[in-house]
C-alpha cells in the first residue's frame, strides 16, 4: 500500500484510474491479494466506487471467495443500481453458490436491466449519417406501406 497523500481531485482521480488498471493486470497474473489491497486503498477517495467494488468482486470470484464477491457486487449495485455487469456477475455468483432461486431472479433482473439501459456507444460521424439515413428509409417505407393499406381499404369499402 502507498502512504502518499493525494490532495487534489485530479491526483485522486488519476490514482483511482491507475489502480483499476494495475489491479486488472495483477488479476491476470493471479496476484489477487495485491490487486485487492490496491483497490481497497483506492476506495478511500470515494471515486468510481461502483467500478472498484465491481472489480473487487471479479477478483474475489477468480480467487474462489464467493461470499466476498457477493458482497462486492451488492455494494457496486448500491452505488449504481443500473450497473448491468455487476448484476449479471452477482447472478453468476448465486449460481455457483447453488442459490438457484436468487440466481434466476437476479439473472432475469440483469437481462431486463441490459435492455432498458443499453451501454453507451460512441458512433463516428459516418456511422451517425448511415443510421439517420437508414432510419429515414425505414420510416418512409413504413409510412408508405400504411398509406397503401389505407388506400386499398378505402377502395374496397367503396
Amino acid at each position: 500500500m502507498s502512504t502518499d497523500v493525494r490532495i487534489t481531485h485530479d491526483e485522486q482521480s488519476a490514482f483511482v484510474r491507475e489502480s483499476l488498471e494495475k489491479a486488472d493486470a495483477l488479476r491476470k497474473k493471479k496476484e489477487y491479494k495485491e490487486a485487492i489491497a490496491l483497490l481497497v486503498e483506492a476506495l478511500q477517495y470515494g471515486l468510481d466506487k461502483a467500478k472498484i467494488y465491481y472489480r473487487l468482486g471479479n477478483i474475489y470470484v477468480d480467487g474462489d471467495d464467493l461470499a466476498r464477491a457477493e458482497y462486492a457486487y451488492k455494494r457496486a449495485l448500491e452505488m449504481d443500481p443500473k450497473y448491468v455487469n455487476a448484476m449479471h456477475n452477482l447472478a453468476v455468483v448465486y449460481r455457483r453458490q447453488k442459490k438457484m432461486t436468487l440466481y434466476v431472479k437476479t439473472y432475469k433482473k440483469s437481462q431486463r436491466l441490459s435492455i432498458t439501459n443499453p451501454q453507451k456507444t460512441d458512433f463516428n460521424p459516418d456511422q451517425k449519417k448511415w443510421i439517420r439515413s437508414l432510419s429515414r428509409s425505414v420510416f418512409f417505407w413504413l409510412f408508405g406501406g400504411a398509406a397503401v393499406i389505407v388506400i386499398v381499404i378505402w377502395l374496397l369499402a367503396r
